[in-house]
């Protein structure tokens, strides 16, 4: 298990949230359509579409964990930034990101049930840190894509 304390913030390669060291291998290795036609469709032999996030017109920031943003290098003066939630929530762009949507699929009821939503989130992109891990941030509830289905709209869930 990864620990960081306050005491190891002087060892670490603190960015800030233009400076993230960002690699998006999963995108370099992985099928991705890259149409950009953002609407509910079936996207065949891709993992990945790519996408912009829906904008809000004023995020703001419930709770956030100094732990896990440590893990991609981010000190506390970064997360309390005035446009932090900005960047966490896509109406900004972080610099090096590669925002696309996943698409989610399985097995339902014993069959093999093809593209079901975008349950697997928002890849944001990968952030290796200054001790050569790799991170990937995603968001949750970032907009409709292409995986989109109207049914989970309308119960309340966005995938």
């Amino acid at each position: 298990m990864l620990r960081h304390g306050l005491r190891n913030l002087s060892s670490m390669s603190l960015k800030t949230l233009e400076t993230l060291n960002f690699d998006n291998a999963a995108l370099a290795d992985l099928p991705v359509d890259n149409s950009k036609n953002n609407v509910p469709r079936q996207v065949p032999n891709a993992c990945f579409a790519r996408v912009a996030p829906t904008p809000l017109a004023s995020p703001s920031t419930v709770v956030y964990s100094t732990k896990a943003m440590e893990l991609i290098d981010l000190p506390k003066s970064e997360l309390d930034r005035p446009d932090f939630p900005s960047y966490l929530c896509g109406s900004k762009e972080i610099p090096g990101a590669d925002y696309a949507a996943h698409c989610y699929c399985g097995h339902q009821f014993g069959y093999f049930s093809g593209q079901l939503g975008d349950g697997a989130t928002m890849y944001v992109g990968e952030v290796v840190n200054s001790k050569n891990e790799r991170w990937e941030i995603q968001f949750k509830g970032a907009g409709k894509t292409p995986f989109f289905t109207e049914r989970r709209w309308t119960e309340g869930t966005t995938e």
